[in-house]
């Protein structure tokens, strides 16, 4: 986790959001980088949706149960709340 990521605004929810979806591969980029935000997200944080603000994320995936646990050591001492993201490979018969 970087410092800087808590030197911005996070944006935090009124609710708890469960929401599941899709990655998606881009022809134009040739690359999976589409993640496509549920309706859900977009209710919540209706800021979302300006066009002309930035916005940005750090996601950091640990490799084992003991550092997820000493990051979020760090993370209950800044007060900042985490997006949990779970990928999982799905079955070619789901598509």
């Amino acid at each position: 986790m970087t410092k800087e990521i808590f030197e911005k605004k996070l944006l935090i929810p009124r609710k708890v959001i469960n929401s599941k979806g899709k990655i998606a591969y881009s022809e134009s980029f040739q690359a999976w980088n589409t993640i496509r935000l549920k309706k859900e997200l977009f209710s919540e944080f209706p800021e979302l949706k300006e066009k002309r603000s930035k916005f940005s994320y750090e996601l950091t995936y640990h490799r084992s149960l003991g550092e997820l646990k000493k990051a979020f050591r760090k993370i209950e001492k800044t007060g900042a709340l985490p997006v949990l993201m779970f990928l999982s490979k799905e079955s070619q018969q789901n598509r």
